[in-house]
């Protein structure tokens, strides 16, 4: 009985280290995901549509333009 524990104890603290150790640093897979940067060149049509780096194909077009309204699961349930 005594071991059972002992072993819940172990495989959780493993558990915590394995996930704090795949923490989000608050950085962008690509430039083009950060807002800061939709307004340089990089991020603009031609240039970001050779690679499809364009914030519209990153994020959404949605998004991008402002126009997106937030809706809860339930909600984008019952509409469909």
């Amino acid at each position: 009985m005594e071991s059972m524990g002992l072993l819940k104890i172990l495989s959780s603290l493993v558990l915590v280290v394995a996930l704090s150790s795949c923490s989000f640093d608050g950085s962008y897979r690509y430039p083009c995901q950060d807002p800061a940067n939709w307004g340089t060149e990089d991020c603009k049509p031609p240039v970001c549509t050779v690679n499809g780096a364009c914030p519209e194909d990153l994020v959404g077009s949605d998004i991008v333009n402002g126009i997106i309204e937030e809706q809860t699961v339930e909600e984008e349930v019952i509409n469909e």
